[in-house]
């Protein structure tokens, strides 16, 4: 490596990217559920307590009888500016026939519009309003790629309960991590060992970094806030489902959007599918 190739590797490493916060406004709330009264009203009423200080003082309920298909239910939204869509799995869909769907209509909400759906677990299956019970006190913001992530990290902080917990995770893909250091055992000239080593530290010190200033910065604003954490190696689907059964995660926050198609992005679906009791807020 010449003298040149070390200074800029140096500059690179000493390039820390720094956490920029955004405002996250939840002035105006839309509560979308087929249930008919009373169960509507006691749906909105979880709702709400399970919000708490983070809801908005507006909070209106647009029942199933209002919107026929997925088109009407955008406009019914659009009459009024909306901060955060909050909604049930399977919205009017036997729920029962397909277990492992969201529904048409939360599809369609998750990659059309550009509101945040907070989705929550399905009524007609569960008895589990324990969703309601359960008070933000553990919220966990996971991505593929969790470093320059503020709009993720910014939303994740505004639900966590003042004095809760937030877990800020980064598993690094071990089997693309794998392929790699493959690769670079073909290359005589690298040294296969140290390039693992090297490899992996450089990995995990980016996101390990960009939490810490995510620590400085949200503690400015959430001085109560405990901010947690998990940096590591793993394999996604199965590592995420751990971490969030481990630590008791009262809601999870992810993206679900990607620029490069229309379906639901990389380890989001799998997640979102799988977690049915867990309320999810997809960004």
């Amino acid at each position: 490596m010449t003298n040149i190739d070390q200074f800029v590797s140096a500059f690179k490493a000493a390039d820390k990217p720094q956490f920029s916060p955004e405002t996250v406004k939840l002035d105006s709330v839309a509560v979308v559920t087929d249930l008919a009264s009373p169960d509507a009203d006691r749906f909105h009423d979880d709702v709400r307590r399970f919000l708490g200080a983070s809801s908005a003082p507006q909070i209106r309920i647009i029942l199933g009888e209002r919107f026929r298909d997925v088109d009407e239910l955008l406009r019914e939204i659009d009459k009024t500016p909306t901060d955060l869509i909050c909604t049930h799995r399977n919205l009017h869909t036997q729920a029962p026939e397909h277990p492992y769907s969201l529904g048409a209509y939360v599809d369609v909400l998750t990659q059309v519009s550009t509101i945040p759906v907070l989705l929550l677990p399905n009524p007609h299956t569960t008895h589990d309003s324990d969703f309601a019970a359960n008070n933000r006190d553990a919220v966990m913001a996971i991505t593929g790629q969790l470093t320059g992530d503020h709009h993720l990290v910014s939303f994740a902080a505004k639900m966590t309960a003042p004095t809760g917990r937030l877990y800020l995770t980064h598993i690094e893909d071990e089997m693309t991590y794998e392929r790699y250091v493959e690769t670079i055992s073909r290359i005589p000239a690298i040294d296969t060992d140290v390039a693992r080593t090297e490899i992996l530290q450089a990995l995990l010190k980016l996101p390990h970094d960009y939490i810490r200033s995510c620590r400085n910065v949200l503690h400015d604003t959430y001085a109560s806030l405990s901010i947690e954490e998990i940096v590591t190696m793993g394999h996604h689907l199965a590592d995420y489902k751990r971490l969030i059964t481990e630590h008791n995660i009262d809601l999870l926050v992810l993206n679900t959007k990607d620029e490069d198609q229309l379906a639901m992005h990389g380890l989001a679906y799998p997640l979102v599918i799988e977690l049915r009791s867990t309320p999810l807020l997809l960004l």
